[in-house]
């Protein structure tokens, strides 16, 4: 098996293929990713090398098949309170506006959501700070892996090592080596897979309050950035917000949204 490469060829295919089942796309640059952690899909299947999986993934590949693929080549970068300026302008100052003059109910959707730090951090800032709200959070992501993580909320020490103190003690119980959410904070969150340039999956959700889609963008192509937004959009009630990293901006991609500076942090509003 050591002597299996993968050829530039069909690196080009895959990453084709993977492209248009997800809109991710992967540079020459990072072909090693996919020699690196295919390799163990190809000894599993007893395949001869690349080209063999990549026919068997084209033409004959079932649901469990392509979510493993998609499994490896998924970047599950994440931990809890990430960019914690924008937690802050979302708990002080959006759902504030959300609520505001209606029942105290916002409807929140987080998009590859990787292992849960996002969905639950989230959760956890509504309990401690807006108690009175009540929260739906919806959380997606494209890796059944990492959703598998997600569900059971076991944590390691640098998921999180930015969980302030209180948080911490509070929101938390150790188990072994690790930190496990408590109930109440777990049964906020509904788990989904959902891959976000499926228009059909996406269609499926609408009236969202709040959308956080932070740190995806940079992972896709033009064309599927574009796709992706304009489903996102969709998805949002009228005047509703959308989150995305701090270091992305929406440009380039549309002019449907509205950017709002609030706090030094750039939120984009659905008009």
């Amino acid at each position: 098996m050591r002597d299996i490469v993968l050829q530039d060829s069909t690196f080009k295919q895959l990453s084709d293929f993977v492209y248009e089942k997800t809109g991710i796309f992967v540079p020459p640059s990072k072909k090693y990713l996919f020699e690196n952690r295919l390799i163990n899909l190809i000894k599993e299947k007893n395949f001869k090398g690349f080209d063999e999986y990549l026919y068997y993934i084209k033409y004959n590949s079932n649901g469990r098949d392509l979510s493993r693929l998609f499994d490896a080549i998924t970047t599950n970068e994440t931990y809890f309170f990430r960019e914690p300026q924008q937690m802050d302008v979302f708990i002080d100052e959006i759902v504030p506006r959300v609520v505001q003059g209606r029942t105290k109910d916002i409807r929140i959707w987080s998009a590859a959501c990787s292992t849960g730090e996002e969905p639950y951090t989230l959760a956890m800032m509504l309990m401690e700070k807006r108690g009175d709200v009540r929260a739906d959070i919806l959380a997606s992501d494209i890796s059944d892996k990492a959703l598998e993580s997600a569900r059971r909320a076991t944590y390691n020490s640098y998921s999180i090592r930015n969980v302030p103190e209180l948080y911490l003690k509070k929101y938390f119980r150790i188990n072994g080596q690790d930190y496990e959410l408590i109930r109440p904070v777990k049964a906020m969150v509904r788990f989904k897979n959902i891959n976000l340039i499926d228009e059909k999956e996406v269609g499926k959700i609408n009236s969202m309050d709040v959308i956080f889609c932070r740190n995806v963008l940079i992972y896709f192509g033009d064309k599927a950035k574009q796709q992706t937004v304009s489903l996102l959009y969709d998805c949002l009630k009228p005047g509703g917000f959308l989150f995305i990293g701090s270091s992305e901006s929406l440009h380039n991609i549309t002019r449907a949204f509205r950017p709002m500076t609030i706090n030094r942090v750039i939120v984009y509003q659905k008009v």
